[in-house]
């Protein structure tokens, strides 16, 4: 069984996914396809963008969606009717490359959506300033202690893997609980050079903000499970992505999970679409058996195709 999954902000880089662009008619198609929807230069944005530009929450996320939308399809026209994918799913704004993959949302809504959503969460950064951190060798009960006595807004925001979480809040209260759970055994902690306090309560007005937009898309029937990075599992009820989505801004990215019940229902192999391979090195830490593909150029298009069809 086969899963598929996108990367999320921090993946980006400048020249992502240029050389799929510049080979495949397919990528160029989701390209001209995203650039006639948002009025953005998605092509010119990927490749001709500075690295400090491509951070800018808004563009790093409409450029994530891109290349992984066009990476997606480049493998698709190679597996359609060869072979069936069991499940997707994407880390923060890669479930909106997740939903598209899987024919939930059209190409052209999930960039909308997108563009929509990096605006809002630039725009949260600036009215309500609140920061990140990466905690690393401390497992997820240990954090959540140390929060506990933390004053002020800190939460987890991402369990990424076993030993790297992400906690999220005000500025101060993230730096307090960094001093706090330095003393008490993490391995490290690092500051995350974010412009907001993304998947915390701070980003409540943002969240309603996005049901607007939300409300105004279609989401189809799809074609394929979708895992929702609040539940950590598949979505089966249509009408539940609108608030999953917009719960999604203020809620944890239960990445651990998701990828430990996928794995549980018989995935064995996952495909990560778009740049890097952060996806990948993740993968092995949660499920070391499993196999890790992926599709970010010409080389790892035809390894992946070839693997599937092995």
């Amino acid at each position: 069984m086969i899963a598929v999954v996108f990367p999320g902000q921090g993946s980006q880089k400048p020249g992502m996914g240029k050389e799929l662009y510049d080979l495949r008619p397919e990528s160029r198609e989701v390209f001209a396809r995203i650039a006639s929807s948002t009025g953005i230069d998605v092509a010119k944005l990927c490749f001709d963008t500075d690295e400090e530009t491509l951070r800018q929450t808004q563009n790093a996320q409409m450029a994530l969606y891109a290349t992984g939308v066009a990476a997606w399809t480049c493998l698709n026209a190679h597996l359609t009717g060869v072979l069936n994918i069991d499940a997707f799913a994407g880390h923060s704004v890669g479930e909106y490359a997740a939903l598209t993959a899987a024919e939930v949302l059209s190409v052209e809504d999930g960039a909308k959506l997108v563009q929509r959503r990096g605006e809002i969460m630039a725009e949260a950064g600036q009215k309500q300033p609140g920061t990140m951190a990466a905690v690393l060798g401390m497992d997820r009960g240990e954090i959540e202690t140390v929060l506990k006595q933390v004053q002020g807004i800190v939460v987890i925001a991402n369990d990424n893997c076993p030993g790297q979480l992400v906690i999220s809040g005000d500025v101060e209260a993230v730096a307090q609980a960094s001093e706090v759970l330095t003393s008490s055994g993490a391995k490290r902690v690092l500051p995350l050079n974010v412009s907001g306090a993304f998947h915390s309560p701070l980003m409540e007005s943002s969240a309603i903000k996005m049901r607007v937009a939300l409300d105004d898309s279609h989401f189809f029937t799809g074609s394929g499970r979708v895992f929702s990075n609040v539940t950590a599992q598949p979505v089966v009820k249509l009408g539940a992505w609108p608030d999953l989505l917009e719960r999604q801004l203020k809620s944890p990215v239960r990445w651990t999970e998701t990828i430990q019940n996928m794995y549980n229902e018989g995935i064995r192999t996952f495909i990560e679409c778009g740049v890097g391979d952060v996806l990948s090195g993740l993968l092995k830490r949660i499920e070391r058996e499993a196999k890790g593909l992926k599709v970010n150029s010409l080389d790892t298009l035809e390894e992946a195709i070839a693997a599937v069809r092995a």
